[in-house]
């Protein structure tokens, strides 16, 4: 992890983008702590994915939680049909 300021992010902008896409992941410190996180393009997927894997697996923790407390609904086949 590398932590630079905003000046120099626009004085080395080339050599920083080129870190961030080696795998570098760079803090860039601003004024009243307003700082951002510059990471390459497939580190920002790898973390989107997580993130969407963490929302999926919490929907099912909840929904088997429901299913546990009896949340559910028993259908037959033929009231199943019904619905067609």
């Amino acid at each position: 992890m590398l932590a630079v300021k905003s000046i120099d992010v626009r004085d080395n902008f080339r050599d920083i983008c080129d870190k961030a896409f080696h795998g570098e992941t760079i803090i860039i410190s601003r004024k009243k702590n307003e700082n951002v996180v510059m990471v390459s393009e497939q580190e920002y997927n790898n973390l989107m994915k997580a993130k969407r894997n963490a929302e999926y697996l919490a929907m099912i923790d909840k929904s088997m939680a429901e299913a546990k407390d009896g949340g559910f609904i028993v259908k037959s086949i033929d009231e199943l049909e019904t619905f067609e």
